[in-house]
């Protein structure tokens, strides 16, 4: 018998292992595409495949009905979607743990709040949990009392870091995130402000950096794998600039103050871009810059790459896909910019007022208006509108995208729009 010959039996049983092994590879990198608000990195890009640009209601694939009403953005892991809510009148808040494939409650987790001071755009239940392969993480922030919080994936409680009280007028909305086992969070408030880092299996602090609490700032961070420097974790606070923070130490590497001393606020989350780092900071009714800046080679090298005070949005986070930044405006004008010249291709007025943020399905970028309607413009140099899909509700939330579905947030309501 030659060497090389196999039974048919063995041929099976080896195409049903790589059928088993590939499949393992798929479920896992479903898995871990939207861990944190704005999905891998912050970076609000998806490589799924087959989501519509238009749809019908009769369509979606399931709308699960939440507990009250929130502003965060789904998160997802395996088979289960977190996602938080809040009910003033019954003064809970939720964590909620839903299947992905059909919306139903697998679980809720509550935690009493009194009503607080907050901006009348603003919820209770605004900050987008994170999750990992064991836990999620979820902060719930008030004027008298603030915690982070872990749960296991079967809804157990973890652990629980206190944060002390939260200050500020317009109410809290931070995110955090967590990378290779530690778990991340800007706290920046108008008291005792800090970055801090915890051990995510055991809740232990691994460092602590004070801030000035000057004013309350809402951007969530993200990772930056600088060469020669390790791995970095990315801050931005509009009167502090951005920080590039060691992810091991919590030393300060290098910052730069890029956004003035003018009244503003810092609600846009930062993203990499190759070797840049793209902040955000501004006001309503005043200027808003998108800065983008260059670390060096040594420690604490940086310089300004360029800048952009041109219909840029307040609230939502830029986009950066491919060789082009996009930049969703709050009052609904969309624009598209060139990362190799940091000039604009494209500026469109497409109505409506926006506080989610963009993301990009399949070259395509998806974001919510204020009153429920789905925008869906092409991500490219040239300008095409593809699709408006109302949801029948109001929403400032931020899409998520996940195990092939699109996950869209309401007021009261997730809405699961599958493949074509």
């Amino acid at each position: 018998m030659p060497p090389c010959w196999t039974s048919p039996m063995r041929d099976t049983r080896i195409t049903l292992l790589l059928t088993a092994a590939c499949l393992v590879i798929a479920s896992d990198l479903h898995a871990q595409e939207w861990t944190r608000f704005r999905g891998p990195n912050g970076s609000g890009i998806s490589t799924t495949r087959g989501i519509p640009s238009t749809w019908k209601p009769d369509s979606y694939l399931y709308q699960a009905k939440l507990p009250g009403s929130g502003l965060s953005s789904p998160v997802a892991w395996g088979e289960k979607v977190f996602l938080t809510s809040a009910d003033t009148d019954a003064g809970r808040r939720h964590l909620l743990c839903l299947s992905l494939s059909d919306g139903k409650q697998l679980w809720k987790r509550a935690e009493p709040f009194t009503s607080y001071r907050k901006n009348r755009q603003n919820t209770f239940a605004s900050a987008t949990p994170a999750v990992d392969a064991t836990q999620v993480y979820t902060i719930w922030q008030s004027a008298t009392e603030s915690a982070l919080l872990a749960y296991r994936h079967d809804g157990t409680p973890s652990w629980r870091v206190p944060l002390g009280a939260f200050k500020g007028g317009h109410g809290p909305a931070s995110s955090p995130i967590v990378h290779e086992g530690t778990v991340y969070l800007c706290n920046d408030h108008e008291g005792p402000s800090f970055l801090m880092a915890v051990d995510a299996a055991t809740g232990s602090v691994k460092w602590k950096v004070p801030r000035s609490g000057k004013r309350a700032c809402y951007s969530t961070p993200c990772v930056f794998n600088r060469p020669g420097h390790g791995t970095e974790i990315i801050f931005v606070h509009s009167y502090q600039g951005i920080w590039g923070v060691a992810a091991d130490s919590g030393t300060r590497n290098w910052e730069i103050d890029v956004f003035g001393t003018f009244k503003q606020r810092a609600i846009a989350s930062p993203i990499i871009a190759g070797d840049l780092v793209i902040g955000s900071s501004g006001f309503t009714t005043a200027r808003k810059n998108i800065v983008a800046v260059r670390p060096g080679k040594k420690v604490g090298e940086v310089s300004e790459a360029f800048r952009m005070s041109q219909s840029v949005p307040h609230i939502p986070t830029p986009l950066v896909y491919q060789d082009h930044m996009y930049l969703w405006a709050d009052i609904g004008i969309v624009s598209c910019v060139s990362m190799k010249t940091g000039r604009s291709v494209w500026r469109e007025r497409i109505g409506g007022k926006f506080f989610g943020s963009p993301i990009c399905v399949d070259g395509r970028l998806f974001a919510i208006d204020s009153q429920g309607v789905v925008v869906v413009v092409a991500a490219s140099p040239e300008y095409k509108l593809l699709g408006k899909n109302p949801l029948g509700e109001t929403s400032r939330s931020t899409p998520a995208v996940s195990g092939g579905k699109l996950l869209l947030r309401t007021d009261s309501r997730l809405i699961a729009v599958g493949s074509e």
